[in-house]
């Protein structure tokens, strides 16, 4: 815990809760081209292409921002053989999303148990970050383990149930005296357990029912201060009518929400609606806008960059979505590679109406790892 505190104070001053008003709107609808790459590929037309982009418009902080370019197609380059060594060399640590990158579902996507141990190998730090808050740290270390991860240790995961509770521990919630309401699983009320934050809500609210008959009122607990929503499998209208109560009757209560992602993986089998839908209800009900805690927002990079003494530029981040994993790794100035064995599709991905660029896209992690498929 020790160790927790230290991390999270030094990232305090400097962190901003991403928000989902329309401010932040326009980071979802912009191709940021990486920084100069700080080693020389085997072939410079390697980022070539998404590095031409920074011409054409404005620079924010450090990152080319065009708008709208119907280039995707030319923008992007699928990693070849001949870019596998001088990529994997270009980083020293890669943060890898779980849901489509390592697993889906509950089964492990092929070669990559061998994968990750090539790139250990190299001294290679590597870094799970997931946005699924259903598990806590403890919860997804005995996933990774049952996997047959059993070279994952807890400190290299990072979940989006664990920013939240970060989150309250950096905003010194526990003083105020009030509670959370959770609209979620385990894995958050298994995190803040680790940090004194008092919560009532979660699954053991279920089953409860709204009785929609003349003169019924909800009675709701005003001592709650925040209203943290991640993903639930058991989300019902009782918890829609509790959090809404809280978030227009509490003064000062705090809407939370541990990710936006519009669909999940629960199976191997197909896509189901994710956290966002769920976000999404009590946003328009309550008629407030959440702060996002996990990916794309900044919150567990920096935490992250501050635990293992890392900057921007050793770094590379590798997922399967445009809009959370990609936009999180341009944001914070990593490099990308975008891996098509989860949501995003290849048509997707070189679509016209896709204006994200990743550094380099392949089918799966595994084609880092030439013995791997070969």
């Amino acid at each position: 815990m020790a160790c927790l505190r230290a991390s999270i104070e030094a990232v305090a001053s400097s962190f901003k809760p991403y928000s989902t008003t329309a401010k932040h709107a326009n980071r979802v609808a912009t191709v940021r081209a990486a920084p100069a790459a700080s080693v020389s590929f085997a072939s410079r037309a390697s980022f070539g292409s998404v590095q031409k982009l920074a011409a054409v418009a404005p620079s924010t902080k450090g990152f080319s921002r065009p708008r709208a370019l119907n280039v995707m197609a030319a923008a992007v380059n699928k990693l070849q053989d001949t870019d596998k060594g001088a990529f994997i060399d270009s980083a020293e640590a890669f943060i890898f999303d779980c849901d489509g990158v390592i697993w889906k579902g509950d089964s492990i996507i092929p070669g990559i148990p061998e994968t990750l141990d090539m790139l250990r190998s190299k001294g290679k730090r590597l870094i799970f970050v997931t946005n699924n808050s259903t598990k806590s740290r403890k919860g997804y270390l005995k996933k990774f383990h049952d996997l047959g991860l059993t070279s994952v240790t807890a400190e290299e995961i990072f979940s989006s149930s664990f920013a939240a509770a970060a989150y309250f521990e950096m905003n010194n919630f526990k003083a105020t005296g009030k509670k959370v309401y959770v609209v979620g699983e385990i894995g958050i009320q298994e995190e803040l357990d680790l940090v004194g934050v008092p919560y009532i809500g979660g699954p053991e609210d279920g089953d409860k029912k709204i009785e929609l008959k003349p003169g019924f009122f909800l009675e709701h607990d005003h001592d709650v201060g925040a209203v943290v929503v991640g993903f639930d499998r058991y989300f019902n209208y009782y918890k829609i009518q509790y959090a809404t109560l809280c978030l227009r009757e509490n003064p000062g209560c705090q809407f939370i929400a541990t990710n936006t992602d519009a669909v999940t993986h629960l199976t191997d089998a197909q896509e189901w609606a994710g956290n966002g839908s769920m976000v999404g209800c009590i946003k328009g009900s309550s008629q407030k806008e959440p702060t996002v805690v996990g990916k794309p927002a900044a919150f567990m990079l920096d935490y992250i960059k501050n635990k293992f003494g890392l900057r921007s530029d050793q770094i590379c981040m590798v997922g399967d979505r445009l809009d959370t994993d990609i936009l999180f790794g341009k944001d914070g100035g990593l490099r990308t590679m975008l891996v098509l064995s989860g949501v995003t599709t290849e048509a997707e991905l070189l679509s016209e109406g896709n204006t994200i660029a990743p550094d380099f896209y392949t089918d799966s992690l595994a084609e880092l790892n030439s013995n791997v498929l070969a």
